[in-house]
């Protein structure tokens, strides 16, 4: 089976369509503004997730207009590498912003909490879709060597979408109305969709493609059990204790359901599928295993830090949503501001491994510190400390797709990075599902006697509605804190774990291991890509296959190969 598999993915459409430099900042720069939409409408929602829960009375199932999202996002993050692979970047790319402004759209007409839900994990498909493709386009068109700069600009626009999205949706919940966060981004992403149709190039070969012969290499049986394990397994972690008790028929049957599913999963990737989602041979490469396994961990930090700070500023220490995301904005800003400059670097150095390393460093330490936040920590403690994290997320998040890249075969470049953005969302997911579940838990252990019932953990504490006492008030605001810092607690071994990690990364460049090392500054394999420098081919990429020989003449890089140049 391992035989086959290597053939089908040999099999693959190579999609690789590197641009001339004005076409390509072009087709970057949509691509760059379609990902900036996307983390506004994945991240906005969470500074306004109380005043929906109160707008749609779902106080105690609130949480899962985030976590239905992040679910959806998972399930499907993963099955975009192959479509693409298949069908061409472009058709699925325009599908995903489509979906997205049409989900976009229903959810601000939702009247109930069901409806959001529904409408919420049918836009995080759109979100995983327009995640992955955009940063697997911008690895078709540009080289290696370049891929550090631009996936940093990439990642500041993850960075800039995190930190203006919440600015975005306290602005609507405070002055308007929390819908208007969704019908903003529905024409926005629309318009992406328009102007990605013109400008985006589609890949010669996937025109041509027989796609009655091409669907039956999609791997139905992973997608099928890999869903069904997803689901069933998270929907309890995520309610139990709280919504559900553990002990329950239904969670128990679900759990158990849910890991023969898991099972099942991981014996069709290895033994049934022909182009596997998750093809396990990736995990038998040490420092890819690794930088996997870390997107896994640091997927769970990320998204429970952005969910659940907010939510600390606003119950415990009775801030507004507009203040809330001032507050996170340390995070997201210097996540912008980082990652453009570890992109420069990496670009310019050739060099990965110290940025990785002084990454996880940061991280860890700032959401170490993070356990120290209380009712009294200074507001400039606050903002120090979020900014050291936030450095810490800016030389992670891309400079780890650039060395996956690295330590990968250009056949696994798609699919490497949509099982990285795949762990990544798998790791928010059970975050925000631990998470909810760590939250409900120690709020009910630490709110006094008698009121664990009348407090949400979701809902802004409202005084106004109960006559309590000074002294009353700073026990409930105190059970806030608490809960919220068992939270945070909580996320420290998983990001000491990825620092620990690093040990087992190796520095190699920016040289993938089936690509020969040689002068040229294109991406090489078999085929084997030249930048000229003169005028008139200036931007203009050769490939030439076969190629054996590199000779110098005339100060010009010549290729001569065996019958054919």
């Amino acid at each position: 089976m391992r035989d086959k598999q290597s053939a089908a993915e040999a099999s693959v459409v190579d999609q690789t369509n590197l641009l001339p430099k004005g076409e390509l900042l072009v087709v970057f720069g949509v691509l760059a503004v379609s990902l900036f939409i996307c983390f506004v409408d994945q991240n906005g929602i969470g500074v306004i997730l109380p005043t929906i829960s109160r707008d749609l009375n779902a106080a105690d199932t609130i949480s899962w207009a985030g976590t239905s999202a992040l679910i959806a996002n998972t399930v499907f993050q993963v099955l975009f590498g192959r479509l693409s692979d298949l069908f061409g970047r472009k058709v699925v790319f325009l599908s995903a912003l489509v979906l997205l402004a049409t989900c976009d759209l229903l959810c601000g007409f939702s009247q109930n909490a069901t409806m959001l839900y529904v409408f919420r994990g049918l836009a995080g498909v759109a979100n995983g879709g327009i995640t992955s493709l955009s940063m697997m386009i911008v690895s078709d068109i540009v080289t290696l060597k370049e891929r550090g700069k631009y996936q940093g600009i990439l990642g500041a626009c993850v960075g800039l979408g995190n930190m203006v999205g919440p600015f975005i949706a306290a602005a609507f919940a405070q002055h308007s109305t929390w819908r208007g966060l969704f019908w903003l981004v529905s024409p926005l992403a629309a318009l992406c969709c328009v102007i990605c149709s013109f400008t985006l190039p589609a890949s010669k070969d996937s025109l041509k493609l027989d796609y009655s012969t091409v669907s039956k290499k999609i791997d139905y049986w992973g997608v099928l059990f890999g869903s069904a394990a997803i689901v069933l397994i998270l929907i309890p972690v995520s309610g139990g204790g709280s919504y559900f008790q553990w002990d329950s028929p239904m969670v128990v049957s679900m759990l158990v359901i849910g890991g023969s599913c898991a099972l099942a999963f991981f014996f069709v990737e290895y033994k049934v599928a022909l182009l596997p989602m998750m093809p396990l041979s990736l995990f038998c490469n040490a420092p890819v295993c690794v930088l996997l396994l870390q997107n896994f961990f640091f997927g769970i930090v990320y998204y429970s830090q952005l969910y659940y700070l907010p939510l600390f500023f606003q119950n415990a220490r009775r801030m507004s949503p507009i203040m809330s995301a001032a507050l996170v904005l340390p995070i997201t800003a210097a996540q912008m501001t980082l990652s453009i400059l570890s992109g420069q670097y990496i670009s310019r150095r050739e060099r990965y491994g110290e940025v990785i390393w002084l990454g996880f460093f940061l991280w860890t330490l700032g959401v170490g510190l993070t356990c120290i936040f209380d009712l009294t920590t200074p507001i400039v403690a606050i903002v120090v400390i979020l900014l050291i994290q936030g450095a810490g997320v800016g030389l992670i998040f891309q400079p780890t797709l650039v060395a996956l890249q690295a330590h990968c075969t250009k056949g696994q470049r798609a699919v490497v990075i949509s099982n990285r953005n795949f762990l990544r969302s798998l790791g928010g997911a059970v975050g925000l599902a631990i998470s909810a579940a760590a939250l409900q838990s120690s709020l009910k252990k630490a709110m006094p006697s008698g009121l664990a019932s009348t407090f949400s953990s979701y809902d802004r504490p409202d005084f106004t509605a109960f006559n309590a006492s000074e002294e009353q008030t700073q026990a409930i605001l105190q059970a806030y804190a608490t809960a919220s810092r068992t939270v945070f607690i909580m996320n420290v071994p998983f990001m000491a774990l990825c620092l620990l990690g690093c040990v087992l990364i190796r520095d190699r460049g920016l040289q993938r291991p089936d690509e020969p090392q040689w002068g040229g500054s294109g991406d090489t394999t078999m085929g084997v890509e030249v930048e000229k420098g003169d005028d008139k081919t200036d931007g203009i990429q050769h490939i030439v296959r076969d190629a054996s020989k590199l000779e110098q003449v005339d100060g010009r890089e010549k290729l001569t190969s065996k019958g054919s140049t």
